[in-house]
């Protein structure tokens, strides 16, 4: 019987400094909520910009911005992509300085930093190309969770192999947090309310 009391006993204190901890676990979160992850990841990159000098995941604080991941040899998606993100923030009557438009290459064996720059500013002059190396490539496509792979098909001497990649927009806010994602082809009114939201947020 006191064995039975003293087993109770023991279960309601246990219970009560669990609820202790789980109130105050709620307060440190409400007061001091963990800090979001600069990017996606949190883990860091760096990469040659066309606008010269050097592009770091803290170089995504600042200024809202879309990036996404591509290549210069790109048949479809990439084209399509650039062509809208452009288009969306003409609509929304933004600025470069307001709405950065952000495109890194998964191809760094052909796309050099002058090829991305000669090819992004057929869309738009102020687009920010980011160009790496194999190694800074993989660092920035990690940071990021993206796939970008030569694909299977083609002869290792082909000079016009395909690179399958994730066609994803990402949305990175003025603090370089993630925001959210615009799909390949997402219905333009979606996707802007998206950017707009993004943008004022």
């Amino acid at each position: 019987m006191t064995t039975s009391r003293t087993l109770r006993n023991f279960r309601i204190v246990l219970w009560a400094l669990v609820a202790v901890v789980a109130i105050g676990a709620t307060g440190l979160f409400l007061f001091r909520p963990p800090a979001r992850p600069l990017g996606v990841t949190g883990q860091s990159f760096a990469l040659a910009s066309t606008q010269g000098g050097t592009f770091t995941q803290d170089s995504l604080k600042g200024t809202p911005s879309l990036v996404f991941f591509g290549y210069t040899f790109c048949p479809d998606v990439c084209p399509t992509t650039l062509a809208e993100t452009t288009a969306w923030r003409a609509q929304l009557g933004l600025t470069p300085e307001q709405l950065r438009i952000i495109f890194v290459t998964v191809d760094p064996a052909r796309d050099t930093l002058d090829t991305v720059k000669g090819y992004i500013e057929g869309f738009d002059p102020s687009i920010i190309g980011l160009v790496g190396d194999e190694a800074q490539t993989t660092a920035v496509k990690s940071a990021f969770g993206v796939v970008g792979e030569r694909a299977e098909g083609f002869a290792a001497d082909d000079p016009y192999y395909l690179v399958d990649h994730t066609a994803l927009t990402f949305l990175i806010g003025a603090d370089g947090a993630f925001e959210g994602t615009i799909a390949y082809e997402e219905p333009s009114e979606t996707a802007l309310a998206k950017v707009k939201r993004l943008v004022e947020g």
